[in-house]
């Protein structure tokens, strides 16, 4: 069920709090809508942000076939996709091959100058971009871009910082939630509805 256009009926049966999350909505579907670039964390995003180790001590991550369908979706929509994350890791690099993405940087200590040397080789503004982020090192990006997303268990601060934020959690739906949803508010904004 898709929400109803605001109209100025709408908006005289509204209290000023009212307005102001309708306004809100109204700002994120549009920034949403405006996307060029949407960039992702892993742990705790991609990632339930557990860690399993094998015999031999090596980590192990597990991901989602709905969340790498949304990014697919993403992708085939004319969104470049890509991942900024502080760990470095061997299966990240082979999720981010296996669904084709170009911008994957790992071992990360300054994501937002990391996206910022991105913007600048493929001539994006930051505006242009949405990153989804759960934890303290996301929170420069997230305060940059023109969309910034979280998942249900982020930490506060990120909570607060992000226009929207998932219901599934981290690692089982979460990124899909939000490709969905990025997808939706393109669509609307394509055809001139709400």
């Amino acid at each position: 069920m898709s929400t109803p256009p605001v109209t100025q009926a709408m908006a005289t049966d509204t209290t000023p709090t009212d307005l102001t999350v309708l306004q809100r909505d109204s700002l994120t579907r549009s920034r949403a809508a405006g996307l060029k670039a949407m960039f992702f964390d892993v742990d705790g995003v991609m990632t339930d942000g557990g860690l399993f180790y094998d015999g031999n001590g090596e980590a192990l991550k597990r991901f989602h076939v709905l969340d790498g369908h949304g990014l697919k979706m993403l992708q085939e929509a004319g969104v470049l996709v890509g991942i900024l994350s502080g760990r470095n890791h061997p299966a990240v690099v082979a999720r981010g091959k296996e669904l084709g993405l170009t911008e994957v940087h790992l071992g990360l200590q300054d994501k937002l100058s990391q996206l910022q040397d991105i913007c600048q080789r493929r001539s994006l503004a930051l505006q242009a971009c949405g990153h989804m982020g759960d934890d303290l090192p996301d929170l420069p990006v997230m305060q940059a871009v023109g969309f910034s997303a979280s998942v249900p268990t982020a930490i506060s601060e990120v909570r607060r910082q992000a226009m929207w934020t998932a219901q599934w959690p981290a690692g089982a739906g979460a990124v899909r939630e939000v490709c969905d949803f990025i997808l939706k508010c393109k669509s609307h904004a394509q055809n001139g509805t709400h």
